[in-house]
């Protein structure tokens, strides 16, 4: 038995963007008694942990940053990853938020204790008791690395692109790079720059649309220090334009065929040779998977020692890979762009609720939630990127934000009603769901020959993606339901109120 049991009323699990963003939320609003545990040695969530070769963001970077800490000094219109990185560092210092992280502090376990109706949070570095648990993961937070026969007796170096290995060097190597997702397209043309030759093993190609990106001028900096309102008048204008790329996702023939043909035009300018042209061509429809920006990857494959093979890997050699077409290639190094555990997230398995069932498993069919926050069986517990509250159109911090606002309002609900324990309804919860599950029908998504990380891989329902646009996320959830929860009072334990 632990010896020593930190107590705080709020306890958050990781320090991206959502931990830091909701510590730095409560603290502005007067409210510090919480703590965040962070498995690593600094805060940054996937921004600290990307580190690979061109890593940067496709949402422009005065829409990707904090609305509450608006940054001018952005120094171009997409922000590579370290930036980023230092932005959220620069957020927790300037907050004052690093007394409030126990770093190198992993969650092994948290259950709910139904007799003392609080959090018991086991971690690497002791326990923890918490009124309320609020989970801060991250959709892109564990790498999926897939199982590949023979992987284990390759006898080169292996690493997936959210853990890049700096010590090994690429140069005059033979490299062979798994997937043709976001991090692939950023990273193959800096890694053909290195390699003795590349081959990209391509399961489904990608859409890809010119990336508009440039550096900002001294002057439009300034004017961002002198005028804030110019920055947040730029986040508006963002926001609306991807706002309006939603209708690609909601299966629109004439914005889809309008943006197949603009990616199409653009492969062709940039590929004449025929046969390229036919491989790096896609086969589903756009907005099933994210549209990528990228205006160097596919020139990549014009060069002479850099091979493109459009088919998925199979297996692994000692000394090589062999695709699915049964192409063999010689490898010195393999790296995996192969995603993350985004539909089944690893931390599930270690939440427990108030019957001993873990997330995971009141999960195994989809993961699901009431106001893409709370979950029936789980009191006192927020989930930060959660169900339905991914986005692939507009920017992840947006849905965020709603989420900070919800637990604030739903905290100062619970102080001036004395609720000491809430917890979501089950049939509060599968009508909410229910709404969800009816938005996507007619989605891209769901459309045939749509095969999407967005998808549960068990039930094929929608659970990762807000299947509406974004401002429509706010209108429902930026406010804590008052009908649709039971609660326990802290005068009466015993009386209940739905």
């Amino acid at each position: 038995m632990q010896a020593h049991v930190q107590r705080s009323k709020i306890l958050i699990v990781g320090s991206g963007f959502g931990g830091l963003g909701m510590a730095i939320q409560l603290k502005q609003q007067g409210i510090d008694d919480f703590k965040i545990i962070e498995r690593a040695t600094e805060v940054g969530g996937t921004w600290r942990d990307n580190t690979y070769p061109g890593v940067a963001c496709d949402v422009p970077s005065h829409l990707y940053s904090f609305s509450f800490i608006k940054n001018p000094y952005w120094s171009r219109i997409f922000p590579q990853g370290a930036e980023i990185q230092r932005y959220l560092v620069q957020c927790c210092d300037q907050e004052q938020i690093r007394p409030y992280i126990d770093f190198n502090t992993a969650l092994e376990k948290a259950h709910w204790n139904t007799t003392q109706r609080i959090w018991e949070i086991q971690t690497s570095q002791g326990a923890y008791q918490a009124e309320f648990l609020i989970t801060a993961t991250g959709h892109l937070a564990d790498e999926h690395l897939p199982d590949i026969p023979g992987l284990a007796q390759f006898q080169g170096q292996v690493m997936h692109s959210a853990r890049w290995n700096h010590q090994v060097d690429l140069a005059d190597q033979h490299v062979v790079v798994v997937g043709s997702g976001a991090s692939a397209i950023q990273l193959v043309p800096e890694v053909a720059k290195l390699a003795k030759n590349l081959t990209v093993l391509q399961r489904s190609a990608p859409y890809i649309l010119p990336r508009p990106d440039r550096p900002y001028s001294e002057t439009e900096k300034q004017l961002f220090r002198k005028d804030p309102e110019s920055m947040a008048a730029l986040r508006h204008s963002l926001f609306w334009d991807n706002e309006f790329n939603f209708a690609q996702r909601r299966n629109l023939k004439s914005h889809i065929q309008r943006v197949k043909k603009s990616c199409l035009q653009f492969l062709k300018q940039q590929i004449d040779d025929a046969e390229l042209q036919r491989k790096l061509t896609p086969h589903y429809e756009p907005g099933c998977k994210r549209v990528l920006l990228s205006n160097t990857y596919y020139p990549t494959f014009l060069q002479p020692h850099v091979t493109l093979e459009d088919s998925a890997l199979a297996e692994v050699t000692p000394e090589g890979v062999i695709s699915q077409s049964g192409q063999y290639f010689p490898a010195d190094v393999i790296i995996f762009a192969t995603g993350f555990e985004a539909a089944r997230p690893p931390y599930a398995a270690k939440v427990l609720g108030k019957h001993g069932l873990s997330l995971e498993q009141q999960w195994s069919s989809g993961m699901q939630g009431y106001q893409s926050t709370t979950v029936q069986n789980f009191p006192n517990l927020f989930i930060l990127n959660g169900p339905n509250t991914g986005s692939g159109h507009n920017s992840a911090l947006y849905f965020l934000e709603v989420q900070f606002d919800l637990v604030l309002d739903a905290l100062e609900f619970f102080e001036q009603e004395q609720i000491q324990v809430f917890e979501a309804d089950q049939a509060a919860e599968d009508a909410y769901m229910e709404q969800l599950q009816q938005l996507s029908q007619g989605s891209v998504w769901l459309s045939e020959g749509c095969k999407s990380w967005y998808l549960d891989p068990v039930s094929r329902k929608l659970t990762l993606i807000w299947p509406d646009f974004a401002h429509s996320f706010r209108d429902k959830n930026r406010q804590f339901m008052r009908s649709g929860y039971h609660f326990h009072y802290i005068e009466n334990p015993q009386q209940n109120a739905v």
